[in-house]
């Protein structure tokens, strides 16, 4: 009997090993599965940011889990079909759906119309930064203006150059007409061969309410006047239309550092129409909501700020949001043309937003500045099938600018 007993637990124990074996060797094979392909990370890389960066991080636990080794952790088909529907699966009774559900404050997640390649492309970029967690970013203060912006400053330096070395060579000038005035003067009253009225014409003394009276004077006065208000027109000049730096103050204290710096949350998270849209469209409260919803009390992150958010979602009203960005209406601009189609990085223009506590104009958004960058920039057509027939038509060594493509005509901007 004893005997017997010691089988059957030996047995189970077995296949106990096998199943758990078969399980584990099952689960640690998807990792093969994932792609390793660099475009296909860098696909899974954009929608990561765009859509998942918001609730969750790889190497840590943010508004949902961790989600590194996620391929191994689950079976790839199941979490495809919980990234469609989360709570599909859960009302299913699926156990780790649920417990999930529950351990992270009964938040639910967005379901997301992916394909499963997309998905796949998502988990490609997670599995690449779990093999390769990112290092400490070494910050790099770059200096220095380019284009039109860098031609404004440096005009308007060299006027300030020229004013001061006028001045500086006038005021040489004067110096040296008195000192030559008072050699003379030395040499002249030592000679004996002068009659009275000139000794007395030599004995003359400095006056000052004469000088101040006298014609070269006012005419010196003159230029110095007319020059520093030139100056000050053209620099006015300069400036009519230009708000950069502008930083108004917003109804709710927003820190993009806080958001888009210390939380990485991507600008096309919260910009949604910036993909899609001329617009880039500032968002609505219900998608402040979608992080704050589990954002408890007495977390240190401004929770008066934060309920302006409830009493606006309570009232039906939208926040009053303060534009920043203002163009002409004579000018057109179209963010999914430059985001989507051109791949500028949103910085480009608007500077570096992680670091801004509050939002300011960054560029000059003058016609000069965007003809500066439409002259410089080279289009990007690689993998990209918006500009396959004007890659097949473009035959020319050099490399194809936004402005050889029709980038500086007038119809582009203004229509």
């Amino acid at each position: 009997m004893p005997g017997k007993i010691r089988f059957k637990c030996s047995a189970i124990l077995l296949i106990s090993i096998l199943i758990f074996s078969g399980s584990y060797h099952r689960l640690y094979a998807q990792a093969d599965a994932v792609p390793a392909d660099a475009d296909v990370i860098a696909a899974g890389e954009k929608l990561f940011k765009q859509n998942c960066a918001a609730c969750h991080r790889i190497q840590e636990k943010l508004i949902g889990p961790g989600l590194a080794n996620i391929y191994n952790r689950r079976d790839i088909p199941w979490i495809q079909t919980f990234v469609k529907n989360s709570q599909k699966v859960i009302q299913s009774g699926d156990a780790y759906a649920v417990d999930l559900f529950e351990a992270y404050n009964q938040i639910v997640m967005t379901p997301f119309d992916f394909s499963d390649e997309e998905i796949l492309s998502v988990l490609a970029y997670i599995k690449d930064q779990t093999d390769n967690p990112p290092q400490a970013a070494v910050v790099i203060e770059e200096t220095g203006d380019t284009g039109v912006e860098a031609g404004q400053k440096l005009f308007a330096r060299y006027m300030n150059y020229i004013l001061a070395g006028l001045i500086v060579t006038l005021i040489l000038m004067i110096v040296v007409l008195i000192m030559t005035s008072s050699v003379m003067q030395k040499y002249l009253s030592t000679r004996s061969d002068l009659d009275e009225a000139e000794r007395e014409i030599i004995a003359q003394r400095f006056n000052l309410f004469a000088l101040f009276q006298s014609r070269a004077f006012i005419g010196f006065m003159a230029f110095i006047l007319t020059a520093v208000a030139f100056k000050t027109a053209i620099d006015e000049l300069y400036e009519i239309g230009v708000q950069q730096g502008y930083a108004p103050q917003q109804p709710i204290v927003f820190s993009h550092q806080v958001h888009a710096g210390q939380y990485e949350i991507d600008c096309n998270y919260c910009h949604t129409g910036v993909m899609k849209s001329k617009n880039a469209n500032i968002p609505a409260a219900n998608v402040c909501m979608n992080c704050h919803s589990s954002i408890t009390e007495g977390v240190n992150t401004g929770t008066v700020e934060i309920a302006k958010i409830y009493t606006a979602i309570e009232e039906n009203r939208p926040i009053e949001w303060v534009r920043v960005h203002n163009l002409p209406d004579l000018a057109y601009f179209n963010h999914s043309q430059h985001v989507d189609v051109g791949n500028v990085e949103c910085a480009t223009c608007h500077g570096p937003v992680k670091e801004m506590e509050v939002v300011s104009q960054y560029a000059l958004l003058t016609m000069g500045w965007c003809v500066d960058c439409h002259r410089t920039t080279e289009v990007s057509t690689k993998d990209n099938a918006y500009y396959d027939k004007l890659v097949e038509f473009h035959d020319s060594p050099e490399a194809m600018t936004v402005a050889s493509i029709g980038g500086l005509e007038c119809a582009k901007c203004h229509y």
